[in-house]
């Protein structure tokens, strides 16, 4: 029962972790609480934005390019599609964040990307309404991964790489010796070389060093059924970040299985989780909350709900992700604190985790170093 490397968390950045240290020959056990893919964390919903245009922060765009050319790797490996290209669309005031930081991030690394003033996009994009001050940037390349089929298909590559998995099994305590790495489960107890933390909103039960770092919160997105169908077809509608005086919303055109119009506000009501109680069912309030940006901006969208669900962001407080070692012990590396923005990262994650764990003399990149926040 010894390995290499235990991974504690097998969501998005926990199966690409596993994958990646499976590929690099190591011997590496994954732990899942709940079942793989499963709907109680921060990586389903069925669709996630991936876009270069990045707005949040030039640096991230590096690792955007290796993210797409993983994705490519795992979804030719896993044999379905992970990946739909819609084209992707930042809008909102000409001068504001979302548009002014996509602009950043296609001049800095070259981007292909077309710059629309207000009338350009109602023309283009017949689902969307703006006012006269807001502008866009459309940038082609963009679209959305399938999180759960993601996920399976990086824990089903890991376990054929030869990485062991072990589902339904519940962290009571992990602690570090001298001999090793020690995690007790409520089925086993297992020990290893090394540790990669990546238990997303759960982090700081076990972590008490991520308690004020990776802060979980409330999210959800609701999918409505639009009066004009055709108007929001993926393959005439884009994902797109909306930055408006009601807050800042993403979505997504309808899929090909019939979800709808699927729509979210970053940071929702703002709504710590209490990981010790049940999460607050999606109600009224929820829905009021995002048919306010529907009838302002995607009035044709306006329809039935379908469906709403609840997630989890688990921010930081800088909204960067925190990728490192931790100091008090080297052979124990985390990923924490992705705050609604990470999944598309997930199989670069994985591989910069797998780095940490194997590679003493890897640094951390600065922009997600726990360093900055001393």
């Amino acid at each position: 029962m010894h390995f290499d490397h235990i991974v504690v968390g097998i969501g998005g950045m926990g199966s690409a972790a596993l994958r990646a240290l499976a590929l690099r020959g190591q011997r590496v056990l994954g732990i899942e609480q709940f079942k793989i893919a499963h709907d109680q964390g921060s990586s389903h919903g069925h669709s996630r934005i991936i876009r270069l245009a990045y707005n949040e922060h030039p640096d991230y765009v590096p690792l955007l390019r290796r993210a797409f050319g993983l994705w490519a790797e795992i979804q030719d490996e896993y044999g379905e599609r992970l990946f739909v290209q819609t084209g992707g669309l930042d809008v909102g005031p000409a001068a504001g964040r979302v548009v002014q930081g996509a602009l950043a991030a296609c001049k800095t690394h070259a981007l292909d990307h077309e710059c629309l003033e207000a009338g350009d996009i109602g023309r283009r994009f017949a689902g969307i309404r703006v006012p006269s001050d807001y502008a866009a940037v459309f940038h082609q390349e963009a679209g959305y991964l399938d999180p759960e089929a993601c996920i399976t298909a990086m824990a089903q590559s890991a376990v054929r790489h030869g990485a062991t998995l072990k589902e339904g099994e519940e962290i009571l305590s992990l602690s570090m010796h001298d001999q090793g790495c020690e995690v007790v489960t409520n089925r086993d107890r297992y020990t290893s070389d090394g540790l990669v933390f990546t238990a997303g909103a759960w982090s700081s039960r076990l972590l008490p060093r991520l308690k004020a770092l990776a802060i979980p919160e409330r999210q959800v997105v609701g999918w409505f059924d639009p009066a004009e169908p055709s108007a929001f077809g993926a393959d005439r509608f884009p994902v797109f970040i909306l930055d408006s005086h009601l807050g800042e919303y993403y979505g997504f055109p309808i899929d090909a299985r019939g979800r709808g119009f699927k729509i979210g506000r970053y940071h929702h009501l703002e709504e710590q989780v209490d990981l010790s109680a049940p999460m607050l069912e999606p109600g009224g309030a929820d829905e009021a909350l995002l048919r306010q940006a529907i009838s302002a901006y995607f009035p044709d969208a306006n329809g039935p709900l379908q469906r709403m669900q609840t997630c989890m962001f688990t921010n930081s407080p800088d909204g960067h992700f925190i990728i490192d070692r931790d100091p008090g012990d080297q052979r124990l590396a985390f990923g924490a604190g992705f705050s609604g923005h990470g999944f598309k990262f997930a199989c670069v994650v994985g591989e910069l985790l797998s780095e940490l764990a194997c590679e003493p003399e890897k640094n951390p990149l600065p922009l997600f170093s726990l360093a900055r926040f001393e």
